[in-house]
């Protein structure tokens, strides 16, 4: 594995806002355009914070309808974040917002997000994307530390047990949200790290994730959910100790067989 580190000042200056990797929010900007899609897919984006803002564009610009989940869809800043994201994206209250969509993606704090999956209703048949992440900051010495949920071994397999009928895959909790949106900053390929039982479902999000400039590694079922976790707090400590990385897992060639 070679890790690529992030060479610019807004790589290093990260903020762990409840348990997701975020950068201050950003500000409203023109939408992308959209490039064509021949399986575009209706995805509701729970929550309108810093992760909401990165994956909501970015997976509208790929041809993809977005309804933001929000206890306040009238809110200003749901609004602004409507008109950044264009391409026909709405809002609406968080339960309203996941019927009929193809995809929940549950953009909250780690913190919160099994709260939120038992309010939001059946969710049965859907694709569940998963980026949170659970930090322990209470350390004296203020290094971070996994924070496992209570009854579960990762806050995928929590969401899963929550929701048992829907494909729960996990991706996207290993990195900035600057280098979601702009992947060009990190001086090199990022690799996004997925898991999750249904093969079509990570197939799915795998598509996702290289429409926004990014690697894909498929690590297996959901059960590994645990390890992406975990690769969040190595990668929060080490930016926190001044040596800022971003995650590439490089393929390895293939050898010819031998004769």
């Amino acid at each position: 594995m070679r890790i690529h580190r992030a060479v610019t000042a807004a790589a290093a200056a990260l903020i762990l806002l409840g348990g997701c990797a975020a950068t201050a929010p950003t500000t409203s900007a023109a939408p992308l355009p959209a490039p064509r899609s021949t399986n575009a897919a209706k995805i509701a984006v729970i929550g309108t914070g810093n992760v909401a803002n990165a994956l909501g564009p970015g997976f509208a610009a790929q041809g993809n309808t977005i309804v933001y989940g929000s206890r306040n869809p009238s809110e200003q800043k749901v609004k602004d974040l409507i008109a950044k994201t264009g391409h026909g994206a709405t809002a609406a209250a968080q339960q309203d917002a996941v019927k009929g969509a193809d995809i929940v993606v549950i953009a909250v704090p780690g913190t919160a997000a099994g709260d939120v999956v038992k309010q939001l209703g059946d969710l049965s048949g859907k694709i569940i994307l998963d980026p949170t992440n659970l930090v322990n900051r209470s350390n004296p010495d203020g290094n971070l530390d996994y924070a496992k949920p209570a009854g579960a071994n990762s806050n995928a397999e929590l969401i899963q047990s929550l929701a048992p009928k829907a494909k729960v895959v996990k991706a996207f909790n290993t990195l900035n949200v600057g280098q979601m949106t702009a992947p060009q900053t990190a001086g090199g390929p990022i690799t996004i790290p997925i898991c999750g039982d249904d093969a079509q479902a990570k197939a799915t999000i795998a598509g996702l994730v290289k429409g926004m400039g990014l690697e894909v590694v498929d690590l297996g079922p959901l059960r590994y959910a645990n390890a992406l976790e975990q690769m969040l707090v190595i990668w929060g400590n080490a930016r926190a100790h001044g040596q800022p990385f971003n995650y590439y897992l490089r393929p390895q060639p293939q050898t010819p067989p031998a004769r």
